[in-house]
This record gives structure tokens, C-alpha cells and sequence, in this order.
């Protein structure tokens, strides 16, 4: 009976492994046939190349800003988005455990929280430039406002999604909120908040470019800019590349920490 019951586990095991090779033998795959139809499009004149440039002409572009400063760019976009995100996850859950704490504090603030969701960040630029200055305060400060409420409200919809049962027994049973908070919300939560930083590795990316489009001197967000003023599509199109590999790997860092910590629990 063990060793059926272990042959079993081994099987579903290998079924989930299976299925993981699968999907990704799939994603890559369309990677592959989307940059191969890209490439066949230009160079067959079924698209003009100017427009939309082309795999190759990427390449050649990326290689030939190799010897400038595209690494400055990139470290400089890199350092300005991964600030904003940490900044704003760090705070975003400390004011949810905040509003989780206070009954009253939450109710209060409810309204003002989606508002200031549905506010659009873009509109606050000239305020944002005046307040920290053209400068790269400006686009952290631009990041944290875009992926902080966000933040909170996510957050803060895990906390309440905790069953109050649990909460109830706990209580009756001595524990105070602070053990209530440690002990069953925040491990709960756990899931939860992984997805908040999935989402916020996203909003971080688009509040950094936004933030360089309005100040920014240096960056990827600024070579865009730079590149479609002077009509050079293909540095355009190699930055926008590289933003695209450099969330992907920080999407997937998220996804290491998230095995990590289901490995150790």
C-alpha cells in the first residue's frame, strides 16, 4: 500500500514536471515563431521595416550601442525602477497592516484610496517635477505613486480575506492583535502578496519610463524619446526590446523567491 501510494505521488509529480516543460517548450516556441514572422515580414516588404524595424536591424542596433553608453542607460532605467518598487512594496504594506489594525482608520480612508487609484499619475507630473525637482527623485517619486495604492489595496484585501473564524478563535484564546498579525494574517497573506509584487514588477516599469519621458536625461526611457524625435526607429525599437528582457527577469526573479519560500514553509 506504501509503495502504491508513493508510486502514485511520483506520478503526479512527474505529470506537474511534464506540464512545466510543456508550457515553456510552448511560450518558447512562440517567441521564436513571432520574432521568425517578424523578421520574414520586413525582409519580403510585406511591412515596412522602417516602421517596425526588424529582429536583425535590432541586433545590429543593440551591438553598435554596446560600444557607447547603453549600459549607463540601462543601469541608470534599472537602478530608478527597482528603487521605486522596493520603496513602494515596503510602504504600500506597511500602511495595509496599518489600515488592517485600525477599523476606523480603514473606513476612513476607503474613499480616498480609490480615488486616488483611479487618479491618473500622468496628470500629477508637473507637480512631481516641481516637488522633487527634474531629476531622478522625480521618477522614483513617479514609480512609488503609481504602484503604491495598488499596493495597499491589494495587500489589504488579503489581510480582510483571512477567515474570521480563525481570527475569533485566536482572539478567544488570549492572543493579542499583534500575535493575530504574525501568526495567521501575514502567513495567509503570503500568496497574496506575491502576486502584489508580480503586478508591481509591471507598474514599476511603466512609472519609470513615464517618469523619464517627463525629466530624464539618461535612460532607456530617454533613448525612446530621443530615438523617435530624431526618427531613428531602431534604436526606438532596441530600447523598447530591452525594457521588455530586463521586466522579464524581474518577473521571473519574483518567481524564484516565490519557489524559494514554498520550499522552506
Amino acid at each position: 500500500m506504501k509503495k502504491k501510494i508513493l508510486s502514485d505521488r511520483e506520478l503526479y509529480l512527474r505529470s506537474i514536471s511534464r506540464d512545466k516543460r510543456k508550457i515553456l517548450f510552448i511560450q518558447i516556441a512562440v517567441l521564436a515563431a513571432f520574432i521568425g514572422f517578424w523578421e520574414l515580414s520586413t525582409a519580403a516588404g510585406w511591412v515596412d521595416s522602417f516602421f517596425v524595424s526588424s529582429p536583425s536591424r535590432i541586433v545590429k542596433t543593440f551591438w553598435s550601442m554596446l560600444g557607447q553608453d547603453l549600459m549607463k542607460h540601462i543601469g541608470i532605467t534599472l537602478l530608478e525602477c527597482v528603487l521605486g518598487f522596493v520603496i513602494s512594496t515596503l510602504v504600500g504594506v506597511i500602511i495595509a497592516i496599518l489600515l488592517w489594525w485600525n477599523r476606523t482608520f480603514r473606513r476612513v480612508s476607503e474613499p480616498y484610496l480609490v480615488v486616488l487609484n483611479a487618479l491618473p499619475k500622468i496628470a500629477l507630473g508637473p507637480i512631481i517635477i516641481i516637488w522633487a525637482g527634474a531629476n531622478m527623485n522625480a521618477i522614483i517619486l513617479m514609480t512609488f505613486l503609481i504602484c503604491i495604492i495598488v499596493t495597499v489595496m491589494s495587500v489589504l484585501g488579503g489581510f480582510m480575506s483571512c477567515d474570521s473564524g480563525k481570527i475569533f478563535l485566536l482572539e478567544s484564546m488570549g492572543a493579542t492583535k499583534l500575535q493575530v498579525l504574525t501568526k495567521l494574517i501575514l502567513p495567509y497573506s503570503l500568496p497574496n502578496f506575491i502576486s502584489v509584487l508580480k503586478i508591481n514588477v509591471g507598474l514599476s516599469w511603466v512609472g519609470t519610463i513615464m517618469g523619464e519621458y517627463l525629466v530624464s536625461g539618461a535612460g532607456l526611457g530617454y533613448l525612446i524619446i530621443y530615438g523617435g524625435q530624431v526618427f531613428k526607429l531602431d534604436l526606438v525599437m532596441t530600447s523598447t526590446v530591452i525594457l521588455c528582457v530586463l521586466a522579464a527577469l524581474m518577473y521571473f526573479a519574483v518567481c524564484f523567491c516565490e519557489r524559494l519560500i514554498k520550499r522552506f514553509r
